[in-house]
């Protein structure tokens, strides 16, 4: 009887198609593998894109014409032998909050070493970074990170001097070339501006987000819509090998230098992480509807012990959004440097932690140092301190770096989780568990 179910639909979806030139893609989960989709792409008149990257080889992208309705096709889809489940590809974006006044740490520009590379002492020496007691736990417990970090993001300047000494190759999933660098996302003549740098050496609003070291030609440039969400990925990265500046960090690059992507590149990218070695997936990112296929990647790496991190989004609710509401990640909030929630914080049910989100000091591409507002900078600070608990024992998974990290500081503010990141007590917090 099910071989002649799709027929009907399918003669009507064949009457409504008409030529174009764009194309909608469609995630699909199929249990018959690459040949039996294949199959069903030749008659539902599809084509499949690529595989996502599962072990089994089951979940593929597909992609079919722009003038179809994606409703009536996933209908018709899902009533195909072998066919699991299916969804719309979606877009997803990142937001981050407004920035606010130049943090005063920006302008401190001193030269400090700093495991293996001169970095700015107001980099180094934050507010942020002192409100977390990462320097004491690094101190107390002899810990500076172990493992690999990989950062689901925009890609990482991978010639920044400070993040030169703990960089493993990565991936551009946009691209489909290896490296996750970012840089290669400006023309040549953008890239010689910045390299120039700002003679006054004074920070510059690049966009609504982000403030940085560099020049007015270059600010121009940035401001421009295409490049709004240039450098969060290194922004991202500079916070993880703050916390943890021996930790090995891989550039997984899954957005665009205007900050959008598609979510079967972030599931392509998941399951790269989890094949190639990384400890801990860092996703500073979020997107509102659920997916069951991003559920199984994330399931999939915790499977193999990987330790899953994520924002939870800058609308200021109380709602849930993903990654960070899927099980098995610790989905993360931003408080300000007063321990209060910041203003564009959401909050509930998906916040495991909190940790400092306003005004963060982090690398920036072309060697330079920025400062940004989001819950996107909340989230590395959770990575780095799961990187210090991977040095005090490898045996550290999602659920055990869960628990140390939920030794808190107590917020007064509801829907926070267990509180502000306090890394010192999530560390001491690992190695009594180990006694």
């Amino acid at each position: 009887m099910k071989c002649y179910r799709w027929m009907l639909p399918l003669l009507l979806l064949a009457a409504t198609v008409t030529p174009a030139s764009a194309q909608q893609q469609i995630i699909v989960h199929d249990n018959l593998g690459l040949t039996g989709l294949n199959t069903t792409c030749l008659l539902l008149n599809c084509t499949v894109s690529t595989s996502l990257g599962d072990p089994a080889g089951h979940v593929f992208l597909i992609k079919v014409n722009a003038s179809v309705q994606p409703l009536a096709f996933l209908t018709v889809l899902l009533n195909q032998v072998g066919i699991v489940d299916a969804e719309i590809d979606q877009q997803v974006s990142l937001i981050e909050a407004t920035a606010g006044p130049v943090p005063e740490s920006l302008f401190d520009q001193t030269p400090l070493p700093y495991y293996g590379a001169a970095v700015w002492d107001g980099y180094a020496n934050q507010p942020a970074a002192q409100i977390v007691r990462a320097q004491e736990a690094q101190q107390a417990f002899k810990v500076t990170g172990a493992g690999i970090v990989a950062m689901i993001d925009t890609g990482v300047d991978t010639q920044h001097p400070a993040l030169v000494p703990v960089l493993v190759p990565g991936y551009n999933f946009i691209n489909n070339t290896p490296n996750g660098t970012e840089t290669g996302t400006l023309n040549q003549s953008s890239a010689a501006v910045l390299d120039g740098g700002d003679p006054a050496n004074e920070p510059i609003y690049v966009n609504q987000q982000t403030i940085a070291v560099i020049n007015q030609s270059s600010a121009t440039v940035l401001d421009q819509q295409g490049n709004a969400d240039f450098g969060h990925g290194t922004m991202t990265a500079g916070i993880v090998h703050l916390v943890s500046p021996t930790a090995k960090i891989m550039p997984l690059k899954a957005f665009s230098s205007d900050g959008t992507g598609y979510l079967s590149n972030i599931i392509r990218a998941t399951y790269y992480a989890a094949q190639h070695g990384s400890n801990v997936i860092s996703m500073s990112f979020s997107f509102s509807s659920s997916s069951q296929e991003m559920a199984g990647a994330i399931h999939y790496a915790n499977k193999k012990g990987i330790i899953c991190v994520a924002s939870s989004g800058n609308s200021g609710l109380d709602e849930v959004v993903y990654p960070a509401g899927i099980s098995g990640v610790m989905g993360v909030a931003s408080t300000s440097d007063y321990d209060t929630r910041s203003s564009f914080s959401n909050y509930g049910s998906d916040v495991w932690v909190a940790a400092p989100g306003e005004g963060i000091v982090s690398t920036y591409p072309y060697g330079t140092y920025s400062a940004g507002w989001g819950t996107s900078f909340s989230a590395p600070f959770i990575s780095g301190t799961a990187a210090l608990l991977l040095q005090v024992s490898p045996n550290v998974n999602e659920q055990t770096a869960a628990a140390a990290i939920a030794h808190a500081m107590q917020l007064s503010t509801s829907g926070m989780g267990n509180g502000r990141l306090d890394t010192y007590q999530a560390v001491q917090a690992w190695v009594e568990a180990q006694e």
